[in-house]
């Protein structure tokens, strides 16, 4: 049997349960401690509001980061280089985050991808999917 987990909030209800109906607390009146609580479960929702909306604006900005991407892959193959140097807009553009996108565009059946030899180097190139298939229903 899988044991569920037992948050702080179930812990602040808990002790909750356990401080109403006393007067005190070891030296701490009850009122000040159920106050405290209130306060320590306030903070918690108001910490997983915030993570909620700030993990929203990440999916958004990776959105626009992955529409960005996709704007500029062609028919032919381009490296990881070529699509980085390529997107503008963005502040903090790195390869790594290009190819995340990319990685996620392949996952859609967006774009392929094949290694390709650049110089005496191996790397990854990449290029829009239904190239192929658009080029077979142009040919019938």
């Amino acid at each position: 049997m899988a044991e569920t987990k037992i948050t702080k909030k179930d812990f602040f209800a808990a002790i909750r349960t356990m401080v109403e109906g006393v007067e005190t607390v070891g030296n701490i009146p009850a009122d000040k401690v159920l106050e405290f609580i209130d306060t320590q479960v306030a903070q918690i929702d108001a910490k997983a509001a915030k993570a909620k909306v700030r993990a929203g604006e990440k999916k958004a900005e990776g959105d626009a980061l992955r529409a960005e991407v996709a704007a500029h892959i062609t028919t032919e193959f381009q490296t990881a280089d070529d699509i980085t140097a390529l997107v503008e807009g963005f502040e903090d553009i790195t390869k790594a985050k290009v190819v995340a996108r990319l990685t996620q565009l392949v996952n859609a059946g967006i774009v392929t991808k094949e290694q390709v030899k650049v110089g005496d180097r191996k790397v990854m190139a990449y290029k829009l999917a239904d190239a192929e298939s658009d080029a077979a229903e142009d040919a019938e």
